[in-house]
């Protein structure tokens, strides 16, 4: 394949000014990727102003707020063998998208790169970075960097391929701790996820954010919801105790909890290992 091979997929929700910096420093890339918005049901702005200053930027609709896995809606409209994610407030270093495609080339059975992701106009690491360069799970001889089980959407470059093969981001989730079970379903299909400290994104927090108390409760009920999707029974008992002390987030769990147990696929015994041993460090 010759020219880019790598798109660049944002989902965005009502943050048309942080968009439009993000999609500003992408376009700058040489060679510039193809890239795909996919709008949230915003009700700015967000897809008008994307459309006029950013044309050569595909622009998906969705009538409904459809979370994290809108995400896959952008990697199903991509066209090239590498999918890279920013979110409306990241964008990837100009080096970074050629490196991973090396790497990618390289390594047949890598199907995720979490990349180092700098923060602020400070651009200190997320700490992070630090854990996953730390991985308890060690590095293979047959990847680029350390193994590991997690990592920051905003900052991941993913094999297309593998990401159907996974079935991308769960609708189920919405939003929040979604990476955790891509991870996991990554994983339990072959597919190895891996740091590469060499690969570089940068992510300038929007100033309208979420209370941190909102989700923070997201991740309470997703934790569980993706328990009760992947781990053994024991694990799905004890992953109901933090619901207790959270009643608006186990009544939301519970909303949820027929289509997480429709959804239910246990983790095959090596990636279930793997995900102990995280636990334990």
């Amino acid at each position: 394949m010759t020219g880019p091979r790598t798109t660049v997929v944002i989902a965005t929700r009502d943050r048309a000014g942080e968009l439009a910096r993000s999609l500003g420093m992408l376009s700058a890339l040489r060679p510039r990727p193809p890239i795909v918005v996919v709008d949230n049901a915003s009700t700015d702005d967000t897809g008008a102003r994307a459309l006029r200053e950013f044309p050569h930027a595909r622009l998906i609709r969705l009538p409904r707020n459809a979370g994290a896995a809108a995400r896959n809606v952008g990697v199903r409209a991509a066209d090239t063998p590498f999918v890279a994610f920013s979110d409306d407030d990241s964008w990837w270093a100009a080096d970074a998208l050629p490196r991973a495609e090396v790497l990618f080339d390289a390594y047949p059975r890598l199907g995720l790169l979490a990349a180092r992701t700098l923060v602020g106009p400070g651009e200190k690491p997320d700490p992070v970075c630090a854990e996953m360069a730390a991985s308890p799970l060690g590095k293979p001889a047959d990847l680029p960097g350390p193994l590991v089980l997690g990592f920051l959407a905003c900052s991941a470059i993913v094999r297309r391929a593998a990401f159907l093969d996974a079935g991308g981001f769960s609708p189920v989730l919405h939003f929040a701790a979604e990476e955790k079970l891509l991870s996991y379903d990554l994983a339990a299909r072959g597919w190895a996820l891996c740091y590469a400290d060499e690969i570089v994104a940068h992510h300038h927090p929007s100033s309208t954010r979420p209370p941190s108390a909102w989700r923070h409760r997201l991740e309470r009920r997703n934790n569980a919801l993706i328990t009760w999707m992947r781990r053994p029974p024991a694990e799905c008992v004890r992953a109901a105790r933090p619901l207790v002390r959270d009643p608006r987030a186990a009544a939301s769990a519970l909303r949820r909890l027929p289509r997480a147990l429709a959804a239910r696929d246990p983790l095959p015994g090596a990636v279930e290992t793997q995900v102990r041993e995280l636990e334990r460090r």
